[in-house]
């Protein structure tokens, strides 16, 4: 189990700050038998590490077979250390500073410039910032290092996940080329992220130790020690739990991490790669195999020639074949959707000429619609509802007669005039997100909201599409309380124009009591004037309503 050394000084001298110096040779290496993480308290075939920014296609933990992307190699695993503890005060050829663009003391990393003295804030004030992902050297000063290498952590935010991952990993990339442009042979870097950054802490660690992984293996000959130094109790429990997985001492921590490992552990530099994104390449159908011979007399013509006596045949001697035919995928679907909604908004559309909304346009795939949940979702999670959640249009009730949750939606409290539309989809959004996990059921009470505005067809299906195919998928029903001929209408238009599935589980009830029958009256929250409608419309026969707590009764 790691732990900390005991530190003795270089020789008795301490450092201009007072701490004491402490040598490589004083701080743990990884390959050291003393410092093994166990694992035998670990059930091998429980599932595989969470990490919950890895995605499902990693689940699998089926080891038989698989071969290591982090095999087991001594001399890789020599070169590195763990050490508790501020790099400051260790004596290697380079420290790693986690600062900002602007690499003002500020917001480097705690007691560098305290140690280092006032030379190295004034050096860095003369290098003109440093942008994010990218790295800048200077001298150590009064550190026992020979040089210090600033670096800039990227912000994180769960949309950008994969520009923050990459960015992060370019951090450790450029503090590596200027180790090496720079003639030195170890390094002492901590944890590139702050919390001021959000970054989470787990990823980012994830994201260095694969990243210096693939350094060295590219540049074993070049680089001697690297440490990881971890100043958190918290980052010393991740680093000694994910450094096996990168760093495998025995066969054993290698099999391991073929079950723990998360499904993204970056390309041969340790970048995230989306495939979406990849530029596909194939050859012409028709191209052929060799290229014919272009003849010296003709490659000497002059440009002006060319133009004028050079045939798409001849010019095709020149290309590759391969680099004159992408495959269409993905690049050809968005042209097809685009197309297809070009056609729907040129299109004659029969409900937005009689005002129902633009209902118009293309279904988008599953793909689409999960980038567009989770943008949303995302939106949600970062604004605040507050004014929209007073005005009780949709909040949570109890469960239905057979125990699924019920969401609850007032069409009369629907204030058009009132809302930001864009605000009030996040809103629903946030609100529907921990039901659509599971079935779930809707009310609807439509009492006296054809005395408001309500929201068009075109909204209904922009919301029905933000929610995307599990709200589909769970949804048990949706029941509507007081119908009327022009609602009716509207929901055999969703079902006509919309989504047949979702508008065809809609229940019409008439009565209150037909609604308890689906979902008990003690689990709902229902406004005063829905009772008053029920009895102006309905005509109160055959029916009390307790004026304290509202239930309704039968007439004995």
């Amino acid at each position: 189990m790691y732990r900390p050394v005991p530190i003795t000084t270089r020789g008795g001298e301490p450092t201009d700050s007072g701490d004491p110096v402490v040598t490589l040779d004083q701080v743990p290496r990884w390959s050291n038998a003393e410092f093994r993480y166990a694992y035998e308290n670990e059930d091998p075939t429980n599932s595989c590490f969470p990490d919950p920014l890895a995605s499902a296609s990693g689940s699998e933990c089926n080891a038989s077979g698989m071969v290591s992307k982090f095999p087991m190699d001594h001399e890789i695993n020599s070169k590195i250390y763990l050490w508790r503890g501020d790099p400051w005060n260790l004596e290697v050829d380079a420290v790693v500073n986690s600062t900002n663009e602007n690499l003002d003391e500020a917001h480097s990393s705690p007691g560098l410039h305290a140690s280092a003295g006032p030379g190295l804030a004034e050096e860095c004030a003369t290098l003109g910032g440093c942008r994010t992902g990218m790295a800048k050297v200077t001298n150590a000063y009064d550190l026992p290092a020979r040089r210090v290498i600033h670096t800039v952590g990227p912000k994180y935010a769960v949309k950008y996940h994969t520009a923050a991952e990459n960015a992060l990993s370019h951090c450790y990339r450029s503090c590596f080329e200027l180790l090496i442009e720079n003639g030195l042979k170890s390094i002492a870097m901590g944890c590139i992220y702050t919390e001021a950054k959000s970054y989470p802490r787990e990823p980012a660690a994830h994201v260095a130790i694969r990243t210096v992984r693939r350094l060295i293996e590219k540049q074993k000959d070049k680089v001697e020690a690297i440490v990881f130094c971890t100043t958190t109790s918290q980052d010393t429990e991740i680093y000694k739990r994910l450094l096996p997985l990168y760093f495998p001492r025995d066969k054993h921590e290698e099999e391991v991490a073929l079950l723990k490992l998360p499904a993204d552990v970056g390309d041969e530099n340790g970048e995230t790669t989306i495939d979406e994104r990849k530029i596909r390449i194939k050859p012409l159908p028709n191209a052929k195999k060799s290229n014919p011979r272009i003849s010296q007399a003709s490659v000497d013509l002059s440009v002006s020639n060319v133009g004028l006596t050079r045939s798409s045949s001849y010019l095709d001697a020149f290309l590759d074949p391969a680099f004159m035919s992408l495959i269409k995928d993905p690049d050809q679907r968005r042209r097809e959707q685009w197309e297809k909604t070009a056609q729907a908004q040129t299109s004659w559309n029969f409900f937005k000429m009689f005002g129902y909304g633009d209902v118009a346009g293309p279904p988008l795939s599953a793909a689409e619609e999960y980038s567009l949940h989770s943008r949303y979702l995302a939106k949600a999670n970062t604004l605040n509802f507050s004014e929209i959640a007073e005005m009780k249009i949709v909040y949570r009730g109890g469960v239905d007669s057979e125990g699924r949750p019920v969401m609850v939606v007032v069409g009369a409290h629907f204030l058009l005039r009132c809302l930001d539309l864009e605000r009030f989809i996040i809103h629903v959004v946030k609100e529907f997100e921990p039901l659509i996990q599971k079935p779930y059921s809707i009310v609807y009470f439509h009492s006296a909201a054809t005395l408001q505005m309500q929201p068009d067809l075109g909204l209904m299906k922009r919301i029905q599409q933000i929610l995307g195919r599990k709200h589909q998928h769970n949804l048990h029903a949706i029941y509507v309380l007081h119908p009327t001929f022009g609602l009716k209408s509207a929901v055999f238009g969703l079902q006509f124009c919309v989504n047949n599935v979702v508008w065809k589980k809609v229940v019409y009830v008439d009565r209150l009591l037909q609604l308890f029958r689906y979902v008990p009256r003690e689990q709902l929250t229902i406004p005063d004037f829905v009772f008053q409608h029920d009895l102006e419309v309905n005509g109160g026969k055959g029916l009390i309503v307790d004026p304290r707590t509202k239930y309704v009764y039968q007439r004995p």
